[in-house]
């Protein structure tokens, strides 16, 4: 199947040597790719039982024999896929063909590339080998193992002439009147390309290491690391692993609220250490570059990535706070780019965790205006405040009516319970005051910019221009306030951004502030009746 239709432009001659292309399969290392893959999967699931030890001494045959099974099978399956993987690269389409069962034919038009990411693994890299993805700036309807366009693996040297050539067309010089689509790319080494017109924006320091804990990556691995225990059965050894069962006897004599603070700290602790070591590996040789059109991000130590964004697609920046980061002093920055989702994860990035002071600066060069970073919210006056207030305290409220008709009629309530609710309360106060804090709009000529949130804040800076549709909406309890919410309409970023309960009679002159004539046959009707 051709993924899109054949372009007006392609003349028969084009055609006809595209035919001629031979056919070429993958690296034949991709065979070594698969099944050591498959091991480093399995071998901390073999680990648990070989460190705290088995009831039975054959049980520690069945882990091996599962290893050695799933390496077979991956071999296996590693050869039928390269058998049956085959591409090539033509003067008009780039076609990848694959499948066994079900064969499928991939067909891109060389005019509508816009993306080339190579990504390098560890293995990858010992190995001199890489994974190359194309893709188009558009989202695709089906999921990404069906209808990606992956090449893994190719031999690292072929890379850069191989991504030069099939990105000439989308990173030509545009023409006076016309927009390029965006491209993201990425790069095996670690070291940022440069030019002489390359302006550093900022570089990895080790300091922002210590906004890693402030995340929940730590809790997150942690959690799955215990999940992964209790799917495969292994917490009966934890259980029965006797200098285990001797530490908890040892610990539960000294009570549920020592016991409890142990357990904290020690999550506490192990969950800071595992979100350091991620985000050094991840983040660790950090730069960002620009060339005048390009935003270049390059980071990684053990898997490196060079993500090149195209600023002719360039529709803004979202500034991310979560409450603990906030509290910190840090921040994180990503890109809103036209065709690139904003679930891509790191394919917008272009400041991790990282001190609000330095994202800030960057942002204010990302988008050549240092007054949008400290352009002041409007607040949205008293009915979005009392919302917050409302909806943070019905719960709590509930929960305290509750206690107290028990404690009247039934039995009383002891003391820890009322210092508990208090608490909560307290908390539910706090939040509904910071997310009040946290909301607001501006509109600085050209761009829209709006923030909410308090657990996980963000400032979205959104260009006008790439606004493509505006609408007011307005729930039932939103009606009886007299607020409304604000949707403005972008094939950018999370494809759409929103101000949130914003008085309703200025809904539809904000749109017009931003957008001229985009509001003002609304402006004396009101919302959609």
């Amino acid at each position: 199947m051709n993924a899109y239709p054949p372009q007006a432009d392609e003349s028969a001659a084009a055609l006809g040597h595209h035919v001629q292309v031979p056919w070429q399969n993958l690296d034949r290392r991709m065979l070594l790719i698969y099944p050591v893959e498959a091991a480093l999967r399995i071998l901390p699931i073999l680990a648990i039982p070989i460190i705290f030890g088995t009831r039975e001494v054959n049980s520690l045959w069945l882990p091996i024999a599962g290893v050695v099974a799933a390496c077979v099978v991956a071999v296996i399956a590693g050869s039928i896929r390269w058998a049956t993987t085959k591409y090539r690269i033509g003067p008009v389409y780039v076609e990848l063909r694959r499948g066994v069962f079900q064969k499928k034919l991939l067909s891109v038009p060389r005019s509508r590339i816009r993306s080339v990411d190579v990504q390098a693994r560890v293995l990858h890299r010992l190995l001199g080998m890489a994974k190359v993805s194309i893709g188009t700036g558009q989202q695709s309807s089906g999921t990404w193992e069906s209808n990606s366009f992956e090449l893994d693996a190719l031999p690292a040297e072929v890379i850069p002439a191989l991504r030069a050539e099939l990105l000439a067309h989308a990173l030509a010089p545009p023409a006076p009147d016309s927009s390029l689509e965006w491209s993201t790319s990425t790069a095996v080494t670690t070291e940022p390309t440069s030019a002489p017109n390359t302006t550093e924006l900022a570089h990895w320091q080790w300091s922002w290491v210590r906004y890693a804990p402030f995340s929940l990556t730590g809790i997150v691995a942690i959690a799955a690391a215990v999940g992964a225990v209790f799917q495969f059965g292994l917490s009966e050894h934890l259980v029965d692993a006797e200098h285990l069962r001797d530490a908890a006897q040892s610990t539960a004599q000294l009570g549920l609220l020592i016991l409890v603070i142990i357990g904290a700290v020690g999550l506490l602790v192990t969950s800071s250490i595992v979100a350091c070591v991620r985000y050094l590996v991840t983040f660790g040789k950090l730069h960002v570059n620009d060339t005048g059109r390009a935003l270049n991000v390059s980071h990684g130590l053990l898997q490196t990535k060079q993500s090149t964004l195209d600023r002719a697609r360039l529709r803004g920046t979202t500034l991310r706070e979560p409450l603990l980061l906030r509290l910190a002093g840090g921040a994180r920055l990503n890109a809103i780019m036209t065709g690139v989702s904003a679930e891509t994860g790191h394919a917008s990035l272009l400041m991790p965790q990282s001190p609000r002071v330095e994202t800030r600066r960057v942002m204010a060069a990302v988008l050549h205006d240092e007054g949008l970073a400290q352009v002041p919210l409007r607040e949205h006056g008293p009915a979005a405040r009392r919302r917050r207030y409302v909806r943070a305290l019905s719960l709590p409220v509930a929960v305290l009516v509750a206690g107290l008709v028990i404690h009247m009629s039934v039995q009383p309530l002891p003391v820890l319970a009322w210092v508990a609710a208090v608490l909560v309360t307290a908390a539910a106060i706090w939040v509904a005051h910071d997310r009040y804090r946290g909301l607001g709009h501006a509109v600085a000529p050209g761009w829209l910019i709006t923030s909410s949130g308090s657990l996980d804040r963000s400032r979205d800076t959104l260009a006008a221009a790439g606004i493509i549709g505006w609408t007011v909406r307005q729930s039932f309890f939103q009606r009886r306030a007299g607020v409304a919410t604000i949707v403005a309409a972008t094939p950018a970023g999370t494809g759409s951004y929103e101000v949130v309960d914003i008085p309703v009679d200025q809904a539809w002159a904000l749109v017009e502030a931003v957008t001229p004539g985009g509001g003002d046959v609304w402006i004396n009707r009101g919302p959609a009746s």
